[in-house]
């Protein structure tokens, strides 16, 4: 009875985030229902005895795609009006291909047929001494292990390809040099400088920059006429 109430109610928050996930107007809401999603799903995988996609589901894609993809949208400068400028425009486009691939699943599930052997299957039982994982860990690593490693060669081949495109090598780029950064010396990168009590930054050779307007008649502006805000500062005692 409560594994009943529970598969509800994971369902109907599951169905519910998972239409907020396309209808939100904001991509930051919509990740977030996304999030609110795979929780779900996760539970109802816990529901259905596969602890093991339910910790996958929320670590990896969870705790990893989620928030890469949250990152990725606050992190982008949006133009949000400028997306919803162009939904009436693009809308027939959208609707046609939503038609499409409704009818086209609607063909799929019109010609679904359950194998005959399919409820015994499920029904099968599994030895008490063997969990669920490490069931899954060994058919996967024996009976399914070729096509395991192609799926992995696959997504190495993708992202050895990501890099190469996005790599690009730039001329200008300042590039580091270990052997000087380790031979530096002290005094190459330092100086101490004594300077006089009360004379400020003037008598290292630094100046402020004159940030008083010009005058309209051509005059110039208030303290041009002191020498100090121009003249080259005497050398200050170096040690």
């Amino acid at each position: 009875m409560i594994a009943d109430i529970a598969f509800y109610i994971f369902a109907a928050v599951l169905l519910i985030s998972a239409a907020m996930v396309v209808s939100a107007r904001n991509p930051v809401h919509s990740v977030l229902f996304l999030i609110l999603a795979f929780f779900n799903a996760a539970g109802l995988f816990l529901l259905a005895g596969a602890e093991f996609l339910a910790m996958i589901l929320v670590i990896v894609y969870v705790g990893a795609v989620a928030v890469l993809f949250l990152f990725v949208v606050m992190m982008l400068d949006v133009n949000f009006a400028r997306l919803r400028e162009g939904f009436q425009r693009y809308a027939p486009v959208g609707a046609t291909v939503g038609v499409v691939l409704l009818a086209e699943l609607a063909l799929v599930l019109g010609g679904w047929k359950f194998a005959p052997e399919a409820a015994t299957l499920r029904l099968a039982p599994r030895p008490d001494q063997v969990q669920n994982t490490a069931a899954l860990g060994a058919l996967l690593y024996t009976r399914y292990i070729l096509l395991f490693q192609m799926a992995g060669l696959v997504l190495l081949v993708a992202m050895v390809g990501a890099i190469v495109l996005s790599l690009r090598d730039r001329h200008d780029a300042r590039r580091q040099d270990i052997n000087r950064q380790q031979s530096r010396r002290v005094a190459d990168t330092l100086e101490l400088v004594r300077a006089p009590l009360g004379a400020g930054i003037a008598s290292l050779g630094i100046y402020r920059p004159i940030t008083a307007p010009a005058a309209a008649d051509g005059q110039a502006p208030p303290g041009s006429d002191n020498p100090e805000v121009h003249a080259p500062a005497p050398p200050a005692e170096v040690h």
